[in-house]
């Protein structure tokens, strides 16, 4: 019987038998991947608290310690899947590493890993973690032990924010300005590195709350790792510098500091852009974030595009065809390396086929007629492929990337007509409760299912209540419960921090966040955006309902580029051209990006922007206020387990 209280739960009986199974099959498990992560380390993970600028904790590695209790290694708690803390403690293993020699890598001081290139003279560093705290960090540790060297570039493996965002606690912006430090990127790199969390920037990011479980305590019963890495930096300082070197064809080769480089371009896989480098004199490949000891995610649950299955396994074959065969070590943007030339080809065929199989498989389904749950349902990876604990789905998992697959191809509808004018949530649920007798009727019945250990139905059916009745206690609690139990039962990190967060929620009647502003991206983005996509985000922060009267243009002259654009507003919707000013527009508008930036996140107002001097409006000045009066603010704290 669940006792309905918000006080988090132990692990039910259900729950504790489904685990003791879980670690039966997991009693003979190799150490091989415990001798891997710890090979070569050189200094344990150090300062274990990363202080922040508000007087905050950016990385606290002493909040994962209970991970590391040995009794606990072979026997962990009924709360957290067995595999799972399994990738937790081996993702605890963090410092610095000599991967081989020339090559070292800071590991578990964020999400993802910053590896040190050792030139003639100084220091080439791949991927410089999330944010500016974590990555000065890194570089301390890497001084200290190894001696201060300048650092001639910086490589950029790919357009996620955890891969460049701490670029200046490893150089400063005027290396960057003067060009003292070459940055390096695949081609398209800036773009796909702001647009991707631009325009959907605030619910991405609300999500990404759930899936790295910002919110959680770190403990046996909250979170425990991303399985892609131990979580994300806790209000980080996050940069995008431009590069000054594209890479656009795979076999482009580079000298820097006396290194040769070879890089793989690989746009479309794990990252709209992407790119591989191989070290032929150090006979090494970095696989960037295309290989690492996890299943990746086709989709990733704070959302972003579906990415494409088929072109990533094959980008990997290119890889085996290419670099394998003159490679002793192996090693990513995540998690730790591979050594020999029998284990690299094997780790690559392997992640390949894995890949290429929930792609394939997905797709003959489908085309037999099964529908994308029922495939979710179904499929598995099969022996050999699925036994190899870097296929688990510690980060992304079969069932959520065969639902990638269905949509990339055939999008949400499932061709059932009764599934094509659903009802939104909340009045569907109050007919459902009615129909299923009443709210106290449904949680009965629900508690039975409870207590079989059903949890995943009395998640399903008693969120029809709590949307119906919010301010149902009882709804959300039994609800909170079932989650929570769901959560200790899962092997994806994202999907335990997912139910955990969801739980949480349920039982204080709300997010913590609840009213903080948000425009979904970060200053440090910002100063990196194009005229062109800051109108984009205008464009969605436009209410079109409100301003369906407005009808004006805008000409705009951007001071120190001259670029000139018009943009307005008609029907509702933002409309723009670049290199092209209206002889009838209604208003001018002079401005730098900066502040053009501070008016469309609305940081300023219009009279402290004026008062800048570099912000000026001539005609009809007051149609840039109303149009301002029309912009949603976008509030960071919205409900996602409650309407």
């Amino acid at each position: 019987m669940s006792e309905l209280t918000p006080d988090r739960k132990p692990a039910s009986e259900a729950t504790r038998e489904c685990q003791a199974a879980r670690r039966e099959t997991l009693a003979g498990a190799s150490i091989e991947d415990f001798e891997l992560a710890a090979r070569g380390r050189i200094a344990p993970g150090a300062p274990r608290q990363v202080p922040g600028r508000f007087a905050h904790v950016v990385w606290d590695l002493d909040s994962y310690a209970f991970l590391d209790d040995p009794s606990l290694a072979n026997d962990p708690p009924d709360t957290v899947h067995p595999s799972l803390w399994r990738q937790a403690r081996l993702n605890n293993i963090a410092g610095l590493f000599e991967v081989a020699p020339q090559i070292y890598q800071v590991r578990g001081m964020d999400i993802s890993n910053v590896t040190f290139l050792a030139g003639a003279t100084g220091w080439i560093v791949i991927d410089p973690l999330t944010s500016e705290e974590t990555a000065r960090a890194a570089l301390a540790l890497v001084n200290e032990h190894l001696g201060t060297r300048p650092v001639h570039a910086v490589i950029f493996t790919h357009s996620h924010t955890d891969h460049f965002g701490g670029i200046y606690g490893i150089v400063s912006e005027e290396q960057v300005a003067n060009g003292e430090v070459e940055l390096i990127a695949p081609a398209g790199f800036l773009e796909a590195a702001i647009s991707e969390n631009v325009l959907a920037g605030t619910v991405m990011l609300r999500r990404a709350t759930y899936m790295y479980g910002a919110l959680l305590a770190h403990d046996e019963k909250g979170h425990v790792d991303t399985g892609l890495g131990k979580g994300l930096p806790a209000l980080p300082t996050v940069a995008l510098a431009p590069p000054n070197h594209d890479i656009d064809a795979t076999g482009c080769e580079l000298i820097i500091d006396g290194l040769r480089l070879v890089f793989q371009i690989t746009p479309g896989t794990e990252a709209p852009a992407e790119m591989n480098i191989f070290l032929p004199d150090l006979r090494a490949l970095c696989m960037a974030e295309n290989c690492t000891a996890n299943q990746h995610n086709l989709y990733t649950l704070r959302g972003a595009q579906v990415r494409d299955a088929l072109l990533w396994s094959k980008y990997i074959d290119e890889s085996l065809a290419l670099y394998a065969p003159h490679s002793d070590v192996l090693f990513a943007s995540h998690h730790w390396p591979r050594w020999g030339r029998t284990q690299i080809i094997n780790y690559l065929e392997s992640q390949r086929d894995a890949y290429r199989y929930v792609h394939d498989q997905t797709l003959r389904l489908a085309n037999l007629g099964h529908t994308m749950l029922e495939i979710a349902e179904e499929l598995e990876l099969p022996d050999g492929l699925g036994d190899e604990f870097f296929n688990h789905g510690y980060y992304g998992t079969v069932s959520h990337n065969v639902k990638a697959v269905y949509q990339r191809y055939l999008g949400w509808f499932d061709a059932n007509p009764a599934h094509l004018w659903p009802l939104p949530p909340v009045q569907a649920a109050s007919r459902y409760v009615e129909f299923m007798g009443g709210a106290s009727a449904v949680l009965a019945k629900a508690q039975e299912y409870f207590d079989r250990g059903d949890y995943r139905w009395v998640v399903e059916v008693v969120n029809h209540v709590v949307f119906a009745e919010p301010e149902n206690l009882s709804a959300r609690l039994l609800q909170a419960d079932a989650l929570e139990q769901l959560g200790y039962q899962s092997e994806s990190g994202p999907w335990r921090d997912f139910y955990l967060s969801g739980a949480l929620e349920l039982r204080a009647n709300g997010s913590a966040l609840k009213g903080l502003r948000s425009n979904g991206v970060g200053p440090g983005l910002v100063k990196s955006m194009s005229i062109g996509l800051l109108l984009d985000m205008l464009g969605v922060h436009l209410n079109g309902p409100r301003a369906r009267d407005l009808a004006f243009d805008v000409n705009l002259t951007v001071r120190g580029t001259n670029e000139v654009w018009t943009f307005g507003v008609r029907h509702g919707v933002l409309h723009s051209r670049c290199a092209e000013h209206r002889e009838d527009a209604r208003v001018t508008l002079t401005t730098s990006v900066a502040q053009f930036a501070a008016f469309v996140t609305n940081v300023a107002t219009l009279e402290d922007l004026e008062a800048t001097g570099e912000f000026h409006v001539g005609g009809d000045t007051s149609l840039l206020a109303q149009l301002r009066a029309c912009l949603d603010e976008f509030d960071l704290g919205f409900e996602i387990v409650l309407p």
